[in-house]
């Protein structure tokens, strides 16, 4: 019996976390973490992904959000996290879609 490798590539789902974090940020606003994480979770109830539990998703957020401290997305000053808007508007959260290619003519 020989051992199947799977080679194809498997796309990640769209991280919504980072997503919702990176809206939210987006405004002039300072955020406390716990601040921040009421706001995300809202958005994330609403859109129906939330799962997993509240405090699981209380510490994906904090490392999503850690993150982007550590690749200059964000600033933070204490204990209040404010977002570099133009920085967070490069963040690519979505893969670029591209066209799909034209049909082969059928005259041969």
């Amino acid at each position: 019996m020989s051992i199947h490798k799977k080679t194809a590539f498997s796309r990640r789902l769209p991280d919504l976390v980072t997503e919702e974090l990176a809206a939210a940020l987006m405004s002039k606003t300072n955020y406390e973490f716990k601040d921040l994480f009421e706001v995300v979770h809202a958005k994330l109830k609403a859109r129906n992904a939330a799962s997993g539990g509240e405090e699981m998703l209380r510490l994906r957020a904090y490392e999503k959000l850690q993150n982007l401290v550590s690749r200059g997305m964000v600033k933070k000053e204490a204990k209040k996290y404010k977002g570099i808007p133009k920085v967070l508007a490069t963040l690519e959260t979505f893969p670029p879609k591209t066209p799909a290619p034209a049909p082969a003519s059928a005259a041969a």
